[in-house]
Parts: C-alpha cells; structure tokens; sequence
C-alpha cells in the first residue's frame, strides 16, 4: 500500500460513506423533514457521543501503541539468541550448528505466521522447543552456564511476546464498547440528519464534517483492533520491517 494511502485511506473511506449519508440529507432537506431545532439539548448529546468515542478510542490506543513495540522486540531477541549461539564453538559443542539452524527455523516460522495472519504459537512452541533440546545437549557437553541462561531468558521472550501477539490480534475490545461507539456515531448522524439549519450550505457542511470525522474514527478503532494484519489493505498495521530484516539477515 502506498503511503497516501496508508495515511489517506481512510479518511477517504469515511467520506465516502459520509457522501452517501449527504444525499440523504439533501433529500430530507428538500422535502422539508428537517424538523429537528439546534437547541443545546441537540448539542449536548452531540458532544457526549463525541466524548464517548474519544473514550474508546483512547482505550484501543493502549493496546496498539503496545503492538507497535512487539516486531521489534522479536527481532531484537532473535538476532541476540543468534549472536549468543556463536559463542559455542563447532568443534567443542557439535549441537551448536544444529542450534543455528534451529534459531533461523525459529525466524521463518513466526515471520511465515504473521504473513499467513494465523498467529498460530504451536509452530512457534514447537521450533522453541527444538532450541531447548539443542541447549541442553550443550549443557551436557559442559557449556558455560551463564551462556545457556541468557540463552533461556531469550527464548522465554520470544514465547512471551509471540503469545502477546496472539492474544491481541485475536481477542477484540470489549464488544460492548463497540457497540456503545457504534450506536453513539448512529445517533449523532440521525440527530443531524434532521436538525433543521436557516442555510441549506451551512446544514451541509456540518453535517459533512461531523458525520465524516466520527465515521473515521470509528472505522479507525475497528482497525486498530488488530494491529498485525499484514497485506490485508488495511490503515493501521504495525511496521513489520524489522522482524522481516532479521529475517533476512539469518538467512
């Protein structure tokens, strides 16, 4: 996706809707079924649907700004086990050859995951799994003990932040919490749908506006719920490129 779009899209997503609901608004304009008056009640209730959303999406940010820091730190965690499996060297530890290739097989399959938007830990635990056989043939073979450690500590990162993944691009936001975003965007857009304004130019515009502004974000908080959807199109997905480089670079 280019990056207009990737900043772009989704606004103009929104008014696409939002030109849509403007027809409306010009119809109900001309047969005069704007009988609502802009009265402060109107008002209110308009900016409390506008601080309920803001609410949610605050709520929803959390979570993504946690996701943001996720490929990185995978990435950072392989490449130290990969670094940290040099240390053993062929002609002592045998199983440490085993070992690297084991870490790279590591790589591919959560790169291959998060490309298949399976999230599927497993694999994931299957391939660390492996890493944890070839480390204790080291330990038998009398590898130093602070290097297998920091090796260990390594791999429950991985398992950690893998099993974070998981549980954040499959377990949605309190589906209750979309709802009450959904029903307040609804009713502010019906309320301005028939609030009646002296100009027909001025009804417009506001209407545009409001109705667009609050559909993109409610679009935008539905997106943010799944942060790892790579090659889906979609406006708010986590930079993958690290994971991918050290994906590349083990290979």
């Amino acid at each position: 996706m280019s990056a207009f779009m990737t900043k772009w899209g989704l606004i103009v997503k929104a008014f696409v809707i939002t030109a849509g609901l403007v027809v409306i608004r010009l119809v109900i304009d001309l047969l005069n079924y704007d009988a609502l008056t802009l009265t402060t009640l109107v008002t209110a209730f308009i900016g409390s649907a506008i601080f309920t959303v803001a609410i949610i999406f605050t709520g929803t940010l959390s979570d993504y700004k946690e996701s943001e820091k996720i490929p990185n730190e995978i990435a950072v965690a392989l490449l130290a086990l990969h670094q940290d499996s040099k240390l053993f060297r062929p002609s002592d530890c045998p199983a440490s050859v085993r070992l690297r290739e084991h870490i790279r097989d590591l790589s591919t399959t959560i790169v291959e995951n998060f490309r298949a938007n399976t999230y599927n830990n497993e694999n994931v635990r299957a391939a660390i799994a492996r890493i944890n056989d070839d480390i204790y043939c080291l330990v038998d073979q009398n590898a130093p003990p602070q290097y297998v450690t920091k090796m260990r500590v390594g791999l429950g990162d991985i398992d950690r932040l893998t099993s974070r993944v998981k549980t954040i691009a499959e377990t949605s936001f309190i589906p209750a919490a979309y709802a009450i975003a959904e029903i307040s965007v609804a009713g502010v857009v019906l309320v301005l749908l028939f609030v009646h304004l002296d100009s027909i130019y001025e009804a417009i515009v506001l209407f545009s506006v409001i109705s667009g502004l609050l559909i993109s974000i409610l679009l935008l908080i539905k997106d943010m719920d799944n942060p790892f959807e790579y090659g889906q199109k979609t406006f708010a997905d986590v930079d993958l490129t690290p994971l991918l480089e050290v994906e590349r670079y083990l290979k």
